[in-house]
């Protein structure tokens, strides 16, 4: 039997929430096993949880723990440190193309926004389980668009890539699952995922999405 993607909401409107669970509800391979209405609880609520998400959808605009701020964003930073096997798809109502990129950078896996389409958040949650990242159209334009603004300075160096790893990475940058890769390159599913983590480590990216963002800052690929 196939296993099931599980899933966590954190959505501080519970109508929202109960909408997105009823619609998630209706895939037979998606669980929801989480739910929050705020994401300062949610670290220690997950360390004492025997289930942790594969994938938790995070609302940006999340109500404050007491007199101090805690918002999704700040959410998406804690689970990349405490979680990182945990996949975070934002869901907001702000499509301003240097936040979508800002939470990309910081850990986030992919990016919606609350009118999306419940097919493509069905979408979303099956490619980012299943490739690590779900960069549609709107987030690669918001990468595209505000990588050029940055300075050279910050560039990372690519030298120290090997052409494997090149290769790899144009391959994750496509989507390709470390199957697809494995089997285009001839090489071992254990062997692609070695070079993924290297790539990581080199590359300083967070996750998958990272390497998409470092990819075409350093114009080794293009859409």
């Amino acid at each position: 039997m196939k296993k099931k993607i599980t899933i966590g909401l954190v959505e501080d409107q519970l109508l929202f929430r109960n909408g997105i669970h009823a619609i998630l509800s209706g895939w037979e391979d998606l669980e929801v096993i989480y739910e929050s209405g705020d994401g300062y609880s949610v670290i220690e609520s997950l360390q004492k949880s025997a289930r942790i998400p594969d994938v938790m959808l995070v609302d940006l605009s999340l109500p404050p723990n007491g007199d101090k701020p805690y918002s999704g964003e700040q959410l998406t930073i804690d689970l990349a440190d405490c979680f990182p096997e945990v996949k975070v798809l934002i869901l907001s109502a702000h499509q301003d193309e240097k936040f979508i990129a800002r939470l990309i950078e910081i850990g986030a896996h992919g990016y919606l926004v609350k009118d999306s389409d419940p097919v493509e958040v069905y979408q979303a949650i099956t490619t980012v389980y299943e490739k690590g990242a779900y960069i549609n159209h709107m987030t690669l334009m918001a990468i595209q668009r505000n990588i050029g603004k940055r300075t050279q300075s910050i560039l990372q160096p690519t030298s120290d890539l090997t052409s494997r790893e090149l290769e790899v990475l144009g391959l994750v940058c496509q989507q390709y699952t470390a199957e697809e890769i494995g089997e285009k390159l001839f090489i071992s599913v254990k062997t692609v995922n070695g070079h993924r983590a290297n790539l990581l480590l080199k590359t300083g990216s967070r996750n998958v999405a990272g390497l998409v963002m470092y990819a075409l800052r350093n114009e080794l690929v293009k859409f």
